[in-house]
């Protein structure tokens, strides 16, 4: 019996993957130990002892019965990940099941979403000003690049060395050298964040670069593979006859640098890490070693030549002896002898000698930090101890004023000087950056010298900052939507003067606000990530879906921790409507009905009608418009019955549009109607250009051309006027129906299609694709009618868009009967007849129309009436 339950009993063990907190991971364990034959705490203990033993691991997992037996309790704030994963090896040691244990903890724990946070950037830093020595290396660097590329082969040259030996700054002006010479076509580079000492900011996770890369090589983010080894055929394909120069700096090991090197010829790969990368392929390594004294004092020669060298000749060499031959520590030595007006060399290298006889520091890199930071003006040490604790990869000048409490432009002068000195890197114009040894640094003196209380205080701020500036943008960009976010009076922000300044500023900080959002969701600001993530829905639903996941996925955890039921409710809606727009219509469904329930159990009627909203436009996207009306109708009466006017306009609008997907245009008329006078009522002209839009999908319908014309005219110009995309879209695949239906040849589905493209809105792809092939049907262009709708038809069955399914069925009838080919054309008609039928819309009659033409006109054309078969419009998410 005993032998029979340990393997399971043929039965699978428990999958950890699904776990989304602490309580289910140890649900989960549970379940493992009984399907493991149900041993005892003491029994598991001693296995994870005698297995630590027999490996020879000493300083590792020590179990004691108690510890053991606390793994699996539910209501842990926090679980010890190696003595959890010793527990499972004990339980069931197969290497791949332990791997899916080691990763649901790490997802969990955050890790993997911290992971996916990182920032891609098209072009190179700029190079370090009097950069000296390292001329072997260089020259070995252009010939083994220039050796590969004659070969015709794939070059990798791999940079390894201890920290701050001045890897990076070889690498980047290597790359600038190569690009003055024979300027490549594009440049990748990235900090892979290997090394950072905030265990909140891991190694990059691979895929996420990848979607990065992929960005910026022009891919839309709905067309972004989600699993890792499609994003790398995809990124490899994309090179091939370019010439690009990839850099990775700062890699962690060889794993994480492998998914990413472009493995094609003329696209050379400059690698930085610490550690080995022998196991790459192709690759050249570098081990970069200590300034040679030469080295050492042609870099402190740089910008001291007036310095007099005092009584000592052999000053500098004494200097850099004390530096270690560390370029890093030297750099910051130079500087701080530049700053030092009246001091001779000789004076330098006393004071250098007096504080390593003092002990005080015996670390050369140390001890160079200290003798910078200590000679810099107070203000200055605190905000440098200050930016240290900022979440995010870099930032601006804007950013460090709201977490030091001073003015943008004192904050700007100050990471001039600190850039001057060394202390800070320029990761773009106007932004900065860490090296990690001196964030490292920083960080422990803020802890020495900032009480508790101001550290919080100043990220509170910071936080502030960030959540109060995309609230203001968010407010240009979508003016209708402020009853949405909640605003607060901790922060006076300046607002961004137009929908350009606005949307930049969102595309730029967006990897920070990821970064705000996780850090403010891990130490106790949940409230911010709650705001971030209300805040931020619209701009993140507009193409950022993987942000969205991210920052939404923190709000949810954070409210589930602080107790706070209707702040998961609403991160649980926003999940729901971003899968949705994902085409991940299983787990929209799930996180919706998670919420309504939450709302339900607050009182919350306006969460729960918001959610109902969502859950309709779930029903309609695939195809069950009778549950969609039942869900929009619910929500209707949940916002009359709470006076929430902007919301009753939304169901309406949604409700009629369902309604004309059934068919019943009058009642669709009348509810669309309805909702365009709430909107003008309320100044929400984003409803209201959604509305006009609506309309006139309707009056298409019903063959009213000219008073659709107008209101589909006056929906796009309100559009464009709010900087809306998805609706202008939506409005340019209306319009392009429209002229189909007239006759008249535009390139309105064309536009459609790159915005939905861009935005990542899939189900829109394929009404653009579908839209493009009737026009181009119409026009006796079979072949490329032919293409598109089979294009929309592969993602139609991908999303299961059935509205969307049974028109490409319809047009490829209809193509396939152009070509004399009755056959297809009527197994096509068939199932399209079959799925209008089960989606209970007046289509299906007119699939029955064409199966009778065929019938009695063999191949003939037969009905070519377009009128029920053109499917315009689709309900909004809220």
């Amino acid at each position: 019996m005993t032998e029979s339950l340990a393997s399971g009993g043929g039965v699978a063990p428990p999958d950890p993957g699904p776990a989304e907190s602490l309580d289910e991971v140890a649900q989960r364990l549970r379940t493992l130990k009984v399907w493991a034959g149900d041993p005892s705490y003491d029994v598991i203990k001693n296995r994870i002892n005698a297995a630590g033993k027999a490996a020879g691991r000493t300083g590792g997992v020590v179990a004691r019965r108690t510890t053991v037996a606390d793994c699996f309790k539910s209501g842990r704030r926090r679980v010890n990940t190696d003595l959890v994963i010793a527990v499972v090896e004990a339980l069931h040691s197969d290497v791949g099941y332990v791997a899916q244990w080691r990763q649901a903890l790490r997802v969990v724990g955050g890790e993997a979403r911290a992971a996916s946070q990182v920032r891609v950037h098209g072009n190179l830093p700029q190079d370090l000003a009097g950069f000296v020595g390292r001329t072997a290396a260089l020259n070995r660097i252009r010939r083994e690049l220039r050796k590969r590329d004659l070969d015709g082969g794939a070059a990798v040259m791999a940079i390894q060395g201890m920290a701050g030996v001045g890897k990076t700054q070889l690498a980047i002006h290597a790359a600038h050298a190569l690009h003055r010479k024979e300027p490549f076509d594009r440049i990748l580079f990235v900090n892979l964040r290997g090394f950072h000492p905030d265990t909140t900011q891991p190694p990059a996770d691979p895929a996420s670069v990848l979607e990065g890369f992929l960005r910026l090589l022009g891919v839309a983010g709905q067309q972004i593979p989600y699993d890792l080894p499609a994003r790398v055929a995809a990124y490899r394909r994309l090179l091939v006859g370019t010439r690009t120069l990839v850099v990775l700096d700062n890699a962690s090991d060889a794993e994480q640098a492998r998914p990413l090197l472009p493995d094609t010829p003329g696209c050379p790969v400059l690698i930085t890490s610490r550690r080995d990368l022998g196991e790459l392929p192709h690759a050249t390594q570098l081990t970069l070693d200590l300034f040679t004294p030469d080295e050492s004092a042609a870099l402190l020669a740089v910008g001291v030549s007036q310095v007099p060298s005092g009584s000592d000749p052999n000053a500098v060499v004494r200097i850099a002896q004390r530096c270690g031959h560390l370029p890093l520590a030297l750099g910051l030595v130079n500087a701080h002898i530049r700053s030092r007006s009246g001091w001779t060399l000789t004076d330098q290298a006393d004071r250098l000698d007096e504080r390593h006889d003092q002990r005080r520091l015996d670390v050369s890199v140390e001890l160079a930090f200290d003798l910078s930071y200590r000679h810099l003006p107070a203000d200055r040490r605190r905000l440098l101890r200050f930016v240290a604790a900022h979440p995010a990869d870099d930032f601006d000048a804007r950013a460090v004023a709201a977490l030091t409490g001073i003015a943008t432009s004192e904050a700007r002068a100050h990471l001039h000087h600190l850039h001057r000195d060394h202390l800070l890197q320029q990761a773009a114009p106007g932004r900065y950056a860490l090296h990690d040894l001196i964030r490292a640094y920083a960080t422990s003196r803020c802890s020495d010298e900032d009480p508790p209380p101001q550290r919080r205080a100043a990220l509170t701020r910071l936080f502030d900052y960030y959540v109060e500036t995309a609230t203001a943008a968010m407010d240009v960009l979508y003016p209708a939507g402020s009853h949405r976010k909640a605003s607060s009076d901790a922060v006076t922000v300046a607002a961004p003067s137009d929908a350009e300044t606005a949307s930049g500023w969102l595309d730029t900080e967006r990897p920070a606000l990821v970064a705000v959002a996780a850090h403010t969701a891990a130490h106790g600001w949940p409230s911010h990530t709650a705001r971030l993530s209300a805040t931020l829905f619209q701009y993140l639903h507009g193409g950022h879906p993987t942000d969205a996941l991210t920052i939404h996925e923190h709000a949810r955890d954070a409210a589930r921790r602080a107790g706070d039921p209707a702040g998961q409710a609403h991160a649980l809606t926003s999940l729901g409507a971003t899968h949705t727009q994902l085409g991940r219509y299983g787990p929209a469904i799930e996180h919706l009905q998670r919420a309504r329930t939450l709302f339900r159990r607050t009182g919350d009627h306006i969460g729960e009608a918001r959610t109902l909203i969502n859950l309709g436009v779930v029903e309609s996207r695939l195809g069950r418009n009778r549950p969609a009306a039942n869900s929009y109708g619910q929500a209707l009466a949940l916002f009359r019955q709470a006076g929430h006017q902007a919301g009753e306009a939304h169901a309406l609008n949604n409700l009629g549009e369902v309604e004309a997907q059934l068919g019943r245009y009058g009642l669709a008329a009348e509810h669309v109607r309805q909702s365009l006078v709430l909107f003008q009522q309320l100044g929400g002209r984003t409803g209201e250009a959604w509305t006009l839009n609506t309309l006139g999908d309707i009056e298409i319908r019903l063959g009213r051309h000219r008073a659709a014309t107008t209101h589909l005219q006056q929906a796009l110009a309100l559009y464009r006027q709010l900087g809306n995309h998805t609706g202008e879209a939506w409005t340019l695949n209306s319009l392009g129906t429209l002229h189909t239906r007239l006759g008249q040849i535009t390139d309105h589905h064309q536009q459609s299609l790159d915005i939905f493209r861009e935005t990542g809105e899939r189900y829109g792809e394929a009404n653009a694709l579908n839209g493009i092939a009737e026009a181009a049907r119409v026009t006796g262009n079979v072949a490329d009618a032919l293409i598109h709708h089979t294009a929309a038809h592969t993602i139609a069955v991908e999303i299961g868009a059935h509205h969307e399914h049974a028109r490409a069925h319809t047009g490829l009838g209809h193509a396939h009967r152009a070509l004399g080919a009755p056959a297809p054309a009527r197994d096509h008609f068939q199932r399209a007849l079959t799925l209008y039928t089960d989606l209970d819309m007046p289509e299906a009659d007119q699939m029955r129309a064409n199966l009778t033409a065929l019938d009695d006109n063999g191949a003939g054309r037969g009905s070519m009436d377009l009128t029920a078969q053109l499917m315009v419009g689709t309900p909004s998410c809220s």
